[in-house]
């Protein structure tokens, strides 16, 4: 049936889920055919080539053949953890059998199985393909061990039209702005005319304008709101500018506790993912530097601006902006990344952390290890990483692997592994073809690199939704930045919650827009 012909390409992800289909569909219309479990043990692989979706380089114990069928009966069963797939495989050892352990894995080797081992497109198909099963088993009255999500099963085909998209996301917005919102404080005191939201619902009626600065803005905000009273704009700026670097970030991390556990509510999110921690600079400040020389370091082009660093999830998880902090010159940088990792694993479970080159310091790289967490960073080339790349040129090898040690000082050592990696299509025909990466993972995790420019993204949104000014007060600037990132972090959440409420699951490709957002927001702040 399964023939190795030229016309079939068994290593294809997507020629494996059509048959999981096609069987599934036939395979319960049988009466003896009532169990999920004997459909993912009988289920024929033997023809699937799973190699080049095995991100080790080095032979493991266990076959991917038997670990794909263990993850199919993981996600049909919709466990959180590895620890309930083996109290089901000890507690049956016929289903353990049929599956192909001779022994049973342990949970670290579970876990690494699908973090490490398994390429982010195996994880998504056996996602798939498990509720496909369940499709099909609860179609012909098989007992399922959960409900199926059903998205174009339930819609035959149909997308939510932008009125349902509007108004759940109306309904979901309202909910989440009254969630965080309260997080935010400027201890003005009992006796104040004008109520704390005001400010707030000022701030983020600036961030929906574009180079909407707090004079205009407030002006504009008194006709457009419903407000009896709203704050003047030296007043709001006043305010802000009382506040500390440390309480902004405090109120931030507040807010974002109330935000991932409204989004913790359901079953897509779980608190645990993969980082980045980057940096991103304001527009070049061409006014007079004086007395804030420290405050607006150089830019790597040769200017000067205000700058901040983030942490921020990305992977397949919805991408919150997890803290940020403003940068000073001369500012450590092993500081900002603990700083930062501090308060991504205050909020959620930290699994890998990915970082630009400007942090491959050796003695950060040591911090994240010592932490437990694995780390995948850029290296910059010097005299031997580049006299490697010209070696691979001349051997037209486009991929090597070696282990380094890199001194810490007092004859301690940190050990890495470099892999250099020739990129495809590169304009250059030299040696800068190769890039560099570290990590203290398996080699094959280098690929999570590519989820870093979900931050690039992401930035470019979160400076849409930043207020314009020309103050340099350093709070100021950075209450704006953290703001914005607070506005963006409300957008993917809102979009993550109306996605799973409209077809069940979860895409990255965002339903709700960031124009329909800000529309919403400038309900709840009562414009218009």
């Amino acid at each position: 049936m399964y023939d190795t012909t030229s016309l079939y390409d068994r290593s294809s992800l997507g020629g494996l889920e059509e048959d999981i289909r096609t069987v599934a569909s036939a395979w319960f219309t049988h009466e003896a055919h009532n169990s999920v479990d004997d459909f993912i043990c009988e289920l024929p692989l033997k023809y699937v080539d799973l190699t080049p979706h095995d991100q080790y380089d080095e032979p493991a114990t266990y076959e991917m053949r038997t670990l794909v069928r263990a993850f199919l009966l993981k996600e049909a069963y919709d466990w959180d953890h590895e620890t309930a797939l083996l109290e089901h495989l000890k507690n049956r050892p016929a289903i353990r059998q049929q599956l192909g352990f001779e022994t049973l894995p342990d949970q670290s080797t579970l876990w690494r199985t699908w973090h490490c081992r398994f390429s982010p497109d195996l994880q998504e198909t056996i996602q798939k393909s498990a509720r496909t099963v369940l499709i099909n088993a609860n179609r012909e009255g098989s007992d399922v061990p959960r409900e199926p999500l059903r998205t174009s099963e339930n819609h035959e085909g149909a997308s939510p039209t932008d009125y349902e998209v509007l108004t759940h996301a109306d309904e979901v917005t309202e909910q989440v702005s009254h969630i965080v919102y309260p997080a935010f404080s400027l201890n003005r005191g009992d006796s104040c005319e004008i109520h704390p939201n005001g400010f707030w619902d000022l701030q983020t009626y600036l961030g929906l304008r574009e180079n909407l600065a707090a004079n205009e803005g407030a002006r504009s905000f008194l006709y457009d709101s419903q407000r009896d009273r709203t704050p003047l704009g030296h007043a709001h700026r006043a305010h802000i500018r009382d506040l500390s670097i440390e309480s902004i970030r405090e109120m931030y991390h507040e807010a974002l506790q109330r935000l991932i556990d409204r989004v913790s509510e359901t079953e897509i999110f779980h608190r645990a993912g993969l980082v980045a921690i980057d940096t991103t600079e304001a527009k070049p400040f061409t006014g007079d530097r004086t007395g804030h020389e420290d405050e607006i370091p150089g830019t790597k082009d040769g200017e000067y601006a205000y700058q901040w660093a983030t942490v921020q999830l990305v992977g397949k998880a919805v991408p919150l902006v997890l803290d940020a902090r403003p940068i000073r010159k001369g500012e450590n940088r092993r500081e900002i990344v603990m700083e930062l990792l501090d308060s991504a694993q205050d909020l959620i479970h930290v699994d890998r952390v990915l970082m630009d080159r400007a942090f491959d310091s050796q003695h950060i790289l040591e911090e994240i290890d010592q932490r437990g967490l694995g780390y995948v960073v850029p290296k910059r080339m010097y005299t031997s990483e580049r006299a490697q790349a010209k070696r691979l040129l001349r051997w037209e090898q486009d991929r090597y692997v070696t282990d380094r040690k890199l001194h810490l000082g007092k004859n301690e050592w940190h050990e890495t592994t470099l892999i250099y990696r020739r990129r495809k299509n590169a304009e250059s025909a030299d040696h800068t073809q190769y890039s560099v990466f570290m990590t203290n993972c398996r080699p094959g995790a280098v690929h999570f690199y590519n989820s870093r420019w979900e931050i690039e993204s992401g930035y470019r949104s979160i400076k849409r939704f930043m207020a314009a000014t020309t103050s340099k007060s350093f709070v100021l600037r950075f209450f704006y930045f953290a703001f914005a990132c607070l506005l963006y972090s409300i957008w993917r959440a809102v979009d993550l919650l109306v996605q799973i409420e409209l077809t069940g699951e979860y895409e990255q490709t965002p339903l709700v827009t960031a124009e329909n957002t800000l529309t919403l927001l400038k309900e709840e702040t009562g414009i218009g």
